[in-house]
Order: C-alpha cells, then sequence, then structure tokens
C-alpha cells in the first residue's frame, strides 16, 4: 500500500479570518487528510525556511503537500480539492489564470484584519482538535 503523505497547512495564527478558515476545514476534513501549523510557529518557521518561501509576500496561507508546496488562490483550491461534499468542485478554478485569482485572494488577505480583526497570540486547539495540529 502506497504511504499516504500528511498534507500541512501553515495560516496566519493571529488572523481572526484564517483560524475561522481553517476551523471550517477541520469540520470539512472527513479523510483526516491535513494537519496544521501557524506560520509564527516552530514548525512553521522551519518549514517556509525549508521550502525557501518568501514570507514577506505570502502572509497568510501555504499547503506543504509532500516535496510540493502552493501559495495564495493556489494553496486554498488545492484544500477545497482534498474536502468533502461538494468543495472539490472548486477546483475547476484552477483555469483561471494565477495572476487573476491572487488578486482576488491578496485583496483579502490585505484587508483581513480591518475586515475580521486579529488576537494577540496564536490560537490554542482545543484538546479533542490538537491532534490535528503539529
Amino acid at each position: 500500500m502506497k504511504n499516504k503523505v500528511q498534507k500541512i497547512i501553515l495560516f496566519d495564527g493571529v488572523c481572526n479570518l484564517c483560524n475561522g478558515t481553517v476551523t471550517y476545514i477541520i469540520k470539512r476534513d472527513k479523510k483526516n487528510v491535513f494537519k496544521f501549523a501557524a506560520l509564527q510557529s516552530e514548525i512553521g518557521q522551519q518549514l517556509i525556511s525549508k521550502f525557501n518561501i518568501d514570507s514577506s509576500k505570502v502572509d497568510s496561507i501555504i499547503l506543504i503537500d509532500g516535496e510540493r508546496h502552493y501559495e495564495k488562490s493556489s494553496a486554498a483550491l488545492y484544500i477545497a480539492k482534498n474536502l468533502s461534499g461538494a468543495y472539490p468542485l472548486l477546483f475547476g478554478f484552477m483555469i483561471v489564470p494565477k495572476f487573476m485569482r491572487n488578486a482576488v485572494y491578496d485583496y483579502i488577505a490585505k484587508n483581513r484584519y480591518k475586515w475580521f480583526g486579529k488576537k494577540e497570540s496564536c490560537m490554542i486547539p482545543t484538546t479533542e482538535l490538537k491532534a490535528k495540529f503539529l
């Protein structure tokens, strides 16, 4: 049997929108595909360094999938592809040129603190969710 690679979602741990999105993904991750780590965490920083990601340009969501990584809208669409329900259909948006997808993504990311607020520190997962976090 082929070894299943754990997919890791790196997220902005102090962003309310990002934390809400993580909770949303966990509820729809019926196949237990994803693990999570805050960008600000030690493991988050190690992965950013390993994949040579410029965190000044990508400060919201990154998907690590084995030896590959996806950023911004591509990360969001690859995540949707692995969720339960109709979410995999969103992957069809990959046909939209990346510069267009990322323009929308960047607009939301740039305004996320203003629209959704910011925490003083990273989210602390509940006991039942701790296994999902690195």
